[in-house]
């Protein structure tokens, strides 16, 4: 049986029209967060009851929302130690292991436990570079100083230094699509969808002032700067993606 849903995956489950729009862009983190592009169409067989199998263009995101759970759910039932790593082809458990629904240890032992095949991994093909297209001019989302630059291997985004509750703003105007702290590495995170299929997202914060499925201005106080799951470093990890491809964020930003 499973477990009533917490108070945040109810939410989750009733957000507008509109969110559902959001999974078509094929959003993470996350989150937030992106899956590997795979060559060809591979056939596979069959998944087991409470599992689905990662299609070209999937997010983490999106099917957890598809089924009715959270990122979080999703990396902890499959133990995932990196959410990016996931590719087409893989194999989700999407419901409450059965050792979550209750019972004893030993008639959880006593039932046999369905066997399942890996799925078998599909080579990949060199990937062309993306280019962003239609960008939108976008504001710097704090004011302390750049930390470090993106790279687009070890550092995804920008990281912006400054003081505990400096105030993080929203780099152009759009929805909340995510707050919260279920994506391991980005402490306390927002993330905001925009147009042209843009999305960005703030980590480490102190304090989110934001909920999911808000709209938000351009340049409007979303967070305070914080050290969540930052090694104790004071700063904001800012991120820009476009359809789940991150993107240098001072291609997007004012020059300083």
């Amino acid at each position: 049986m499973r477990p009533s849903p917490s108070p945040s995956d109810v939410r989750m489950s009733s957000q507008p029209a509109w969110l559902a729009r959001c999974r078509a862009h094929a959003l993470s983190l996350a989150v937030c967060l992106t899956l590997a592009a795979c060559a060809g169409s591979p056939t596979y067989g069959p998944v087991p009851a409470g599992s689905y199998r990662v299609q070209s263009g999937d997010t983490l995101y999106g099917v957890a929302r598809a089924n009715n759970a959270s990122t979080a759910d999703l990396v902890r039932w499959n133990s995932l130690t990196d959410p990016d790593k996931i590719e087409v082809g893989q194999v989700l458990r999407v419901v409450p292991p059965a050792g979550a629904s209750g019972g004893s240890a030993s008639s959880r032992a006593a039932r046999p436990q369905p066997q399942t095949r890996p799925a078998p991994k599909a080579t990949p093909a060199p990937a062309a570079p993306r280019t962003a297209t239609n960008r939108i001019p976008m504001v710097w989302p704090a004011d302390g100083p750049v930390l470090a630059n993106y790279n687009g291997s070890s550092n995804k985004g920008v990281d912006i230094g400054g003081k505990a509750g400096d105030p993080i703003y929203a780099a152009a105007a759009g929805k909340v699509v995510y707050a919260g702290s279920g994506l391991r590495g980005y402490g306390n995170l927002v993330m905001v969808q925009h147009e042209n299929g843009y999305l960005t997202a703030y980590a480490h914060n102190r304090a989110i002032l934001v909920k999911e499925g808000a709209s938000v201005g351009k340049g409007q106080k979303i967070a305070e700067m914080g050290d969540t799951d930052s090694h104790g470093t004071v700063k904001l990890h800012f991120e820009v993606r476009q359809k789940g491809t991150p993107f240098n964020p001072r291609d997007f930003l004012p020059s300083r």
